[in-house]
């Protein structure tokens, strides 16, 4: 969806967060007791785990990160911010050309479900396959079994961004634009911006934005 796209959908996404139960909007979600996540510069964790993707092949992040960095998004099979509903298109529209883009300025991108906690259905193995079969996924698709990723992350929603450099340290964390926030008076790229700060063609200037999205859900 183009960003020009994005501001007829203003009011509607305002009446989004109305809609869904609180119990999913923002919330850590049994994030390991004092621990905020990764802060920026620091180097991405468990990067040899193994997690296996919707194409049944094994995959760890410093398999999938290319020579510029790499993008590990947070995501999911049900969320609406992620796949949609009458009131928001869902971030998920954006996924396929942030991937193309991504990898023509040599960077990975990868998409996690660490929904533990919905294992046994909406976000089980066997659905994930289905799901990315229908949005049509280019982009490797991993279970992070137990949650064990979004909690050395930090991570909080679907969905949630993290961005690494060509040294593995974390350069951005958070949204993948500002189409969340009603008091916007632009829509801000936050991810493109990132992509072009990595290739060398820009400054980046918002290294931190709140994430929005759906809690992962964890066990407890």
């Amino acid at each position: 969806m183009s960003f020009s796209r994005k501001k007829i959908h203003l009011v509607k996404l305002s009446a989004l967060f109305v809609l869904i139960p609180a119990l999913y909007l923002f919330s850590s979600s049994f994030l390991p007791s004092g621990y905020n996540g990764l802060n920026l510069g620091d180097r991405m964790p468990m990067s040899n785990l193994n997690m296996m993707g919707v194409s049944e092949t094994g995959y760890s992040l410093e398999s999938l990160k290319k020579r510029k960095g790499l993008i590990v998004v947070f995501s999911c099979n049900t969320c609406p911010f992620v796949v949609g509903n009458d009131n928001f298109e869902g971030w998920e529209k954006q996924y396929d050309n942030l991937n193309k883009l991504a990898s023509k300025k040599e960077i990975g991108f990868v998409l996690v479900n660490s929904n533990e906690g919905k294992r046994d259905g909406n976000d089980s193995f066997e659905e994930m396959i289905k799901h990315a079969k229908k949005a049509r996924y280019e982009m490797p698709y991993v279970v992070d079994e137990k949650s064990k990723l979004a909690d050395a992350f930090g991570a909080k929603t679907t969905p949630h961004v993290f961005v690494f450099d060509k040294n593995d340290a974390l350069v951005y964390k958070g949204s993948i634009d500002n189409v969340w926030d009603s008091k916007r008076t632009k829509t801000i790229p936050y991810l493109v911006n990132v992509m072009d700060y990595l290739a060398g063609d820009s400054t980046l200037i918002e290294s931190i934005t709140p994430p929005r999205g759906c809690s992962i859900k964890r066990k407890k």
